[in-house]
């Protein structure tokens, strides 16, 4: 199968995601006087058709209907999510603007530069709709079926291997930093603009090895096309369940995913937050709307806003040390 038809696959996946959206809705809407008494957006941090966008339109899809009111997403990519969070940190905090957050937004951008907002005080956690886990596979040519066999065939190679990665600081090119370091291994990345040119050229064999997130692999893990060998996930994934964890190959307590989750501006009322949170929790505890976002790469949570402020406050060390160990730290006068 060519490459170009792969694509082809991922977006009919994709509309037919979108598509399904429609068909969950709830039947019977929550009225209350006061909010929301117009629209109220979404903002996703990158462009459609991702996981984050498709997660966000199952969700607005659910909230809309809960609340008898729409919910608008509103893709906004650009600096890695950075231009969205400062949008809807700088929004009134009346609860008719929120932001589909990832960790890039909420941990990582924050450890790699000096961002125009603080992940913990300019945002009130809403609640999380999921986490997304990441994924170390291999060329069929590389000779290793475990993650053990793949540590000892790193090992003994007379030079560094290269390995894809999207680009300095993305949360592929951290987490598998991070595995490298626990493993004690010593590899260099090859940088891509963007995913696709990165699979690509691991599907071609011209770089044998990477860390993908599991959405950009589900497409290819039941081909011959990529060898998945584990999964960075606490527990094994319902889409590739064949897959070990890093945890059961013998990397206890390793496990790295993005965070998916709804965020609003601090000072939004609680109130609403709560209400907000309710109804997400509810949605993604739905088989129907965790089938979509499963199907997406995405495992479905759905918290508390206490529950996803105690996830962040989890989150950022971990990747503020993932971006210490890649070395992708911008340097700034000071």
């Amino acid at each position: 199968m060519q490459v170009c038809g792969r694509r082809r696959t991922v977006l009919f996946r994709v509309v037919a995601f979108l598509a399904g959206i429609a068909a969950v809705a709830q039947t019977t809407p929550v009225r209350s006087e006061g909010w929301p008494q117009r629209p109220v957006r979404i903002v996703v941090p990158f462009a459609a058709g991702g996981s984050s966008d498709v997660a966000a339109r199952v969700i607005a899809q659910q909230l809309g209907n809960a609340f008898a009111q729409q919910f608008v997403v509103e893709n906004r990519a650009g600096a890695s999510g950075v231009v969205a969070a400062e949008t809807v940190a700088r929004s009134p905090a009346d609860g008719y603007t929120l932001l589909l957050a990832t960790s890039a937004q909420i941990s990582i951008m924050p450890a790699v530069t000096r961002t125009p907002y603080d992940p913990v005080k300019d945002f009130a956690p809403v609640s999380v709709v999921g986490t997304s886990p990441f994924v170390l596979v291999v060329h069929p040519s590389v000779p290793a079926q475990t993650v053990a066999e793949f540590v000892d065939y790193v090992r003994t190679q007379p030079t560094h291997l290269g390995y894809a990665s999207s680009g300095v600081g993305s949360t592929g090119h951290l987490a598998a930093e991070l595995f490298f370091k626990r493993a004690g291994l010593t590899m260099t990345p090859v940088m891509y603009k963007g995913g696709a040119a990165q699979l690509n050229d691991v599907i071609a064999g011209h770089v044998k090895i990477t860390v993908l997130n599991l959405v950009a692999v589900l497409p290819f893990a039941a081909s011959d096309a990529l060898r998945p060998l584990a999964v960075t996930s606490e527990k094994r994934s319902t889409q590739i369940p064949n897959v070990p964890t890093f945890i059961e190959t013998g990397y206890a307590g390793f496990k790295v995913s993005t965070l998916l989750g709804l965020m609003a501006p601090a000072g939004t009322p609680q109130e609403i937050v709560d209400r907000i949170a309710a109804e997400t929790t509810r949605a993604v505890k739905d088989p129907a709307v965790a089938k979509l976002l499963i199907g997406s790469g995405v495992d479905p949570v759905g918290s508390s806003p206490s529950e996803f402020a105690a996830m962040i406050a989890a989150d950022i060390p971990l990747w503020a040390d993932a971006v210490k160990v890649a070395g992708a730290q911008e340097k700034h006068d000071k």
